[in-house]
């Protein structure tokens, strides 16, 4: 069996949320370790792999739809590797779909691409003949991977899986209960990100505020980011917290993030819906005084704090009076950043079978008006910005109709993917991964423009 990979070559492509890109960062650090080149053009590679999304069934037609496109253009002698929730979720409608596709990597099993490779290339001609699958559990998850940082941000995950009993999902039936890796894990890892250039990471789980728990150590999530910060010193200048759990916002939580300088004032709390009644039925947290109550002390806190949520439009018995008490709510709290999704059936959950499920065309009707609802509140959020100044994490360069060519970064106040940039015309040339300090001038609903302050005073990185 050939096990020297010297001298191929791969294209990865990463579909669905933040936690399959660090998936595909890790992949891709363990692929350059063993040598593989990348490609920019997937004709130009010997291994193509996708790293899938399963979440919706629109995810998974899109995650299908890639994969039969790389296979039609795929050559005899290319290997073409399914990866991610897809993979492990419906691997066999993978194979009966596209045929082409060589081999199934699991959510869990990314760290053993390079095996999968091997296996794959290593028969008659350099490839197997047959479909090869690694699912399941591996034999290592904890092992930290040296990966690569882009625009000086970097994805930290520090578990897979999900103990949460939400009706309309689907992750625990094929990523399993909770398991949180190792403090030691996510330290080691954290660092090397810090040291190969990462001014800021981004903590993710399917829920970040359940890490611990599996181990009988509630509310040790504190712990972890108090430790995160000590360890990785004044190179680490963010540290951004996704997707906190209602109810599981501790008090000690709260008090790290405001205590710690390197913890950025932003919270991301997916809420799902804003009608008791609808919350019940998704099987959610259903006080809303408790969020509320969440809402202030995260607040009086940190007064500049930025919050962002999620909310799910046209669930199973969803009224118009339940719907326009989810208006009421998003008007109440003022989030600053609100992302809206059309409720999507999956057969796999028991939101499938529910009666009085909801039209289409009011489905849809519904998410414009919550978004209609939700825009004035993000443009007066963003208003209150102008004339302060703010560091910004340049990206990289775009261009303006009115300004021309205009750097793109973030504030503390977005996240990367998900939120808006801060756009900065007549601005120096500098690289990605740089932080400017930059006057807020302008405001739009999702996006802020500001000038780089002068004289020029920032650090452009290790």
């Amino acid at each position: 069996m050939r096990t020297d990979l010297t001298n191929l070559s791969y294209h990865l492509i990463t579909l669905g949320c933040p936690k399959n890109e660090a998936d595909s960062s890790g992949m891709v650090a363990l692929l350059h370790d063993a040598h593989l080149k990348a490609q920019t053009q997937a004709e130009e590679a010997d291994v193509i792999i996708v790293n899938t999304c399963g979440f919706l069934q629109d995810a998974i037609q899109e995650s299908l739809a890639v994969l039969q496109d790389q296979a039609a253009h795929k050559r005899q002698d290319q290997t073409l590797i399914a990866a991610g929730c897809l993979a492990q979720r419906q691997g066999g409608l993978i194979l009966q779909t596209v045929p082409e596709v060589d081999g199934l990597l699991g959510t869990r099993r990314w760290m053993d691409i390079v095996p999968l490779v091997r296996t794959l290339r290593g028969g008659t001609e350099g490839r197997r003949q047959e479909s090869y699958a690694l699912l399941g559990d591996p034999e290592s998850p904890d092992t930290p991977v040296a990966r690569e940082v882009t625009a000086g941000s970097a994805y930290l995950k520090i578990s897979d899986g999900c103990n949460a009993p939400c009706a309309f999902c689907t992750i625990p039936s094929f990523k399993g209960k909770l398991r949180s890796r190792t403090v030691d894990a996510v330290l080691q890892e954290a660092q090397q990100l810090v040291q190969g250039g990462a001014r800021e990471l981004v903590v993710v789980a399917q829920d970040t505020t359940d890490y611990g728990r599996d181990r009988n150590e509630p509310d040790s999530l504190a712990h972890l980011l108090s430790t995160l910060c000590r360890r990785c010193g004044s190179d680490l200048q963010w540290l951004r917290l996704m997707y906190a759990y209602p109810g599981h916002v501790t008090a000690a939580l709260i008090e790290t993030m405001a205590r710690e300088d390197q913890i950025v004032p932003y919270l991301d709390i997916p809420l799902q819906h804003g009608d008791p009644s609808t919350l019940r039925r998704m099987r959610r947290p259903s006080r809303l005084d408790m969020v509320f109550d969440h809402i202030e002390r995260l607040r009086a806190a940190m007064p500049d704090i930025a919050l962002r949520t999620t909310f799910i439009v046209g669930y199973p018995g969803e009224t118009e009076d339940e719907f326009e008490n989810l208006l009421q709510f998003v008007t109440d709290i003022q989030f600053d950043k609100v992302g809206a999704f059309q409720f999507s059936p999956e057969p796999e959950t028991p939101s499938y079978t529910l009666p009085d499920q909801v039209d289409d065309e009011v489905r849809e009707e519904r998410w414009h008006r919550l978004m209609a609802c939700q825009q004035p509140i993000s443009l007066a959020r963003n208003q209150a910005q102008i004339g302060r100044q703010m560091e910004v994490l340049i990206e990289g360069t775009g261009v303006d109709e009115n300004s021309g060519t205009v750097l793109v970064g973030r504030s503390y106040r977005d996240a990367p993917e998900v939120d808006g940039l801060v756009l900065i015309p007549d601005a120096p040339d500098v690289d990605p991964g740089s932080m400017l300090p930059v006057h807020i001038t302008g405001a739009m609903p999702y996006d802020l423009v500001g000038e780089v302050l002068t004289p020029l005073t920032f650090s452009s990185g290790p």
